[in-house]
């Protein structure tokens, strides 16, 4: 291509620097609430798509990391949260330092200038110690101080991550407190009032013990989206449940599929009704790329069209599946030239780009010449809608890209 437009990415990634929670915290809770300790990893696995570090005493042998402590959770810093930089060989699965991480990986200075690298103007960026969607608060026993963590982190999010330093170009994306809907409509609602327009979700929440979208629990969260224009972003894993096929399997399996869990929670929402109830609601899924999307709009389709009357949907679910999906869904990607090719199934409206910067999955620095050498076949105007025009309009963002509450 001889132009290729700057990237908005609507899934990057931010390593929290240590001090996000001991400085906004109430001073009762610096020492309880999250915070890090250097020490060695004594072991660490990941079978079957179950994480599972164990944490040495100070002063052990062995791998020296730095640990996110908080409650009962010990959580190794480790190379595939922060790949970026090193070799495909040497990203192995093992605790790290912040001296061994790059540092775009947590420092905006450093991030601005490794997206400068990589074409993007732009990026939307999900936390790493509260997990993909805050399930970190969610299960600590301590509520008063759970509710307080995930209002810190958006604190820290709006105010210092997507502060003046980053002069717009870094897009805010908060949390909610998962185990009370009218809490977390509450925090949707005062982060709106601040320019926020996205909001972390769970893919599946019933693989985090909470109630589905089926039921009407979500509904207080939900109406918040809609009335305030937020979008629910959900990440692949932010149901703590990677898809996998044995106990044994070895990460590559999960790696493989991990569109799975995208596709098994849009069919749910495409069944559940809730866009109808919600007209303004708008939800995206982050890495879950998109060529699987065209299959299963046939078949919900079909379902809908024949199967309705006893499949428990005919009082709810009043257009087609598809008609929905056009209205309401983004698909997001960062390396899916099949995807690309079944665009006119897709829908180029509901299209959105990513970098995954800095996971092991990134395609950063060449995240425009993996674009380039995958959209070469689409006109420009198709082009531009897809790297940014979407993104623009789903977030809410400046003519030129930027975050308005910048």
């Amino acid at each position: 291509m001889e132009t290729f437009p700057k990237i908005i990415s609507v899934d990057d990634h931010t390593v929290e620097p240590p001090n996000v929670w001991r400085d906004r915290l109430p001073s009762k809770y610096r020492d309880t609430g999250p915070r890090i300790v250097r020490a060695p990893v004594r072991e660490m696995t990941f079978v079957g798509g179950k994480f599972a570090p164990k944490m040495g005493d100070v002063g052990d042998d062995g791998p020296i990391a730095d640990w996110w402590i908080y409650e009962d959770l010990h959580r190794p810093l480790t190379r595939l949260d922060t790949a970026v930089g090193y070799s495909r060989d040497d990203i192995k699965l093992e605790g790290i330092t912040y001296e061994q991480m790059r540092p775009g990986s947590f420092s905006v200075p450093d991030r601005l200038a490794d997206m400068d690298v990589n074409h993007v103007q732009s990026a939307l960026c999900f936390p790493t110690f509260p997990r993909f969607c805050g399930q970190t608060f969610t299960e600590a026993k301590d509520r008063e101080l759970g509710l307080l963590g995930v209002r810190a982190y958006n604190d820290w999010m709006v105010e210092e991550w997507c502060g003046p330093q980053a002069r717009g170009r870094l897009i805010p994306l908060t949390l909610i407190p998962l185990w009370d809907a009218e809490l977390a409509a509450a925090e949707v609602r005062r982060n709106a009032a601040r320019g926020v327009r996205a909001v972390c979700f769970s893919e599946i929440p019933p693989h985090l013990g909470l109630p589905s979208i089926h039921t009407d629990y979500w509904d207080p969260f939900l109406r918040a989206c809609a009335e305030t224009g937020t979008v629910v972003a959900m990440h692949i894993g932010s149901s703590s449940k990677m898809p996998s096929t044995s106990a044994d399997a070895p990460p590559a399996v999960g790696s493989t599929i991990t569109f799975a869990n995208c596709c098994f929670s849009m069919v749910d929402w495409l069944m559940s009704g809730k866009f109808d109830r919600f007209p303004g609601l708008k939800i995206m899924y982050a890495e879950g790329q998109i060529g699987w999307i065209p299959y299963i709009l046939e078949r919900a389709d079909v379902v809908w069209e024949e199967n309705r009357g006893w499949g428990g949907v005919a009082d709810k679910v009043l257009r087609p599946p598809s008609e929905l999906f056009t209205g309401h869904v983004y698909g997001c990607f960062f390396d899916d030239a099949f995807g690309l090719k079944s665009l006119d199934a897709i829908g180029v409206g509901n299209v959105l780009y990513e970098t995954d910067y800095p996971h092991s999955d990134s395609t950063w620095p060449k995240s425009r010449e993996v674009g380039e050498s995958q959209m070469g076949h689409l006109a420009p105007d198709v082009v531009e809608r897809i790297v940014r025009g979407n993104a623009i309009e789903l977030l809410g963002l400046t003519a030129e890209g930027l975050w308005a509450g910048a």
